[in-house]
């Protein structure tokens, strides 16, 4: 369900005002998170002559087109300010500053706000003012040295890592604890959430890990990078792919039990040596039955194989459906249920379209204290925008 209704005023954020500078997909993440979770969260875009945000997270926003880089745009921001607790801004470092909108500036008009920075680099080093995507993120995290195919280069995965998880969901976790916080002190602070360092934060264990065997061997070859064979992905007779991740030897025995093998007959689990032959062995039974076969085979059982789900199928399958792990919206596009589940104060995302750039710009600023006027000057000076859809969008 995603229907917003008086449960929308117990969810665990109400009460919380977020300004989000539009910026590109970690930020809106941020921003979305806040939202499902109840914070009443204003993206500010730019005045554009497309009524369509490229910002594809913007769910539960509201938008506010206005011009920051005049003077009279900065201005309003400032005044935005003064009654938000939280501003996320996604620039490099030092725009901000530039504008008459640094963290200095903001909060001495408002010593309660958060002021979140979300980053590639941080907000100061070398590259603090370097262009850079997710793969430059995790390349210089670490991260990527870790991950890739034996005998191949780093493989950088979608752009999950460094700018959704590292980025994104970091910024809000550090704006959680800001407003915990506050709450106590009164006081806001600036949050310097980096994504080189959010992803590198999330590969603690990788770090935690190295003395204990788990990483001794070259990329590819370790228990959990693509080397064993009892954790990897396999090709079914129907173009299909079942995930493998027997680990434990109880497991393991399942697995074994599965494929119709007996182990009695193979080498030890542990036996590196035997890993890929034992790949070839695995890959050529799982090639023999479709995908559907096999779960019928391991599902009920604990050997911890399950199949790789496209989008087209990850919302019907039944444990997903059973736990209402998807959602539709208002036109039928479904997305992921926020995570994670909270008994009392649950998420409830909305179901209505994403904001178009400008929407509610004149309802905004009239709710922080602009006058008719001033916003009919605002808008003569083509310093705000107002973006109503055209019918036929």
């Amino acid at each position: 369900m995603c229907r917003r209704s008086q449960a929308a005023a117990a969810m665990a954020l109400s009460g919380v005002r977020v300004l989000e500078l539009a910026g590109l997909a970690p930020a809106p993440l941020c921003g979305m998170i806040l939202a499902d979770f109840g914070a009443r969260v204003v993206r500010v875009d730019r005045p554009s002559l497309s009524p369509v945000a490229s910002d594809v997270q913007g769910r539960g926003k509201l938008s506010l087109a206005l011009d920051l880089k005049r003077p009279q745009g900065a201005a309003a921001l400032r005044r935005l300010c003064r009654g938000a607790d939280v501003l996320i801004e996604p620039f490099r470092h030092g725009v901000m500053e530039k504008l008459g909108l640094g963290p200095e500036v903001l909060l001495q008009e408002n010593p309660s706000l958060i002021y979140a920075r979300l980053t590639g680099f941080g907000q100061t080093g070398k590259y603090a003012k370097s262009a850079g995507h997710d793969i430059n993120y995790l390349a210089l995290s670490g991260v990527l040295s870790k991950l890739g195919r034996k005998d191949e280069n780093p493989y950088a995965p979608i752009n999950l890592l460094a700018d959704f998880a590292g980025g994104g969901v970091m910024c809000a976790l550090g704006i959680v604890i800001a407003l915990y916080e506050r709450a106590t002190s009164g006081r806001g602070q600036i949050i310097d959430a980096s994504m080189v360092e959010g992803v590198a934060y999330l590969s603690s264990f990788l770090w935690k890990s190295q003395n204990i065997g788990i990483w001794s061997r070259p990329r590819g070859e370790n228990l959990l990078d693509g080397g064993a064979p009892f954790y990897e992905i396999y090709r079914t007779s129907d173009g299909k792919f079942m995930a493998v991740g027997a680990l434990e030897p109880q497991f393991y025995e399942q697995l074994i039990k599965g494929l119709g093998l007996d182990s009695n007959e193979l080498p030890i689990q542990s036996s590196f040596s035997d890993w890929p032959e034992m790949k070839k062995k695995f890959a050529s039974i799982f090639a023999q039955k479709t995908q559907a076969e096999w779960c019928s085979i391991f599902d009920g059982t604990d050997a911890c194989v399950t199949p790789v789900l496209s989008f087209d199928d990850v919302a019907s399958h039944q444990h997903n459906k059973q736990r209402s792990s998807f959602i539709k919206n208002d036109q039928g596009e479904i997305s992921p249920r926020p995570a994670p589940l909270l008994s009392r104060t649950p998420a409830v995302p909305s179901c209505k379209r994403d904001p178009f750039i400008g929407e509610h710009t004149e309802e905004i600023l009239l709710e922080n204290g602009f006058t008719k006027q001033e916003i009919a000057k605002l808008h003569s000076d083509k310093i705000i925008g107002f973006g109503k859809p055209k019918a036929n969008l």
